[in-house]
């Protein structure tokens, strides 16, 4: 029986990178870090990879985890940093935020960049889409009391 989502995995080419970004900046609590060298087969049958190594850290934020992968071994290809959120896979990260005019502000700031400012939706919804520093989608959710999408 499946329970629920557990966590989202990003794989980085720099982890102290999105770990500034993930933790610092939005307030991700770091609760593990771990890594691997070459030969773990365990790990080899689990990613499908041969002779993996990488680098992780595990966040938590109240009822989700981020899992941030920083592989040494295989060489991994780097991500479009402005690859459209139609093209098929994981198009975004969603935060649920209590003041996204606050947060976009405090964000832009400290130099995320957004798609556009918090826009009005239907069903009690305010959001935007921004990037983080490897171009994956990030987006803040405001939702008004009552909203249909509250957890």
């Amino acid at each position: 029986m499946i329970r629920a989502i557990h966590h989202t995995a990003i794989s980085t080419g720099d982890l102290e990178r999105s770990l500034s970004f993930y933790r610092d900046l939005l307030g991700f609590r770091e609760v593990d870090r771990f890594s691997w060298r070459r030969g773990s087969s365990v790990v080899d049958a689990i990613t499908g990879l041969k002779d993996s190594a990488a680098k992780v850290a595990l966040l938590r934020l109240e009822n989700a985890f981020i899992e941030l992968f920083e592989y040494e071994s295989p060489q991994p290809k780097r991500g479009d940093p402005n690859r459209p959120v139609c093209d098929h896979g994981i198009t975004h990260l969603c935060v649920e935020v209590t003041d996204i005019d606050a947060e976009y502000e405090r964000l832009s700031e400290a130099g995320m960049l957004f798609h556009a400012e918090p826009v009005t939706g239907g069903h009690g919804v305010r959001a935007t889409y921004g990037r983080d520093p490897d171009g994956n989608v990030i987006e803040l959710l405001e939702l008004s009391e009552g909203s249909i999408l509250s957890i």
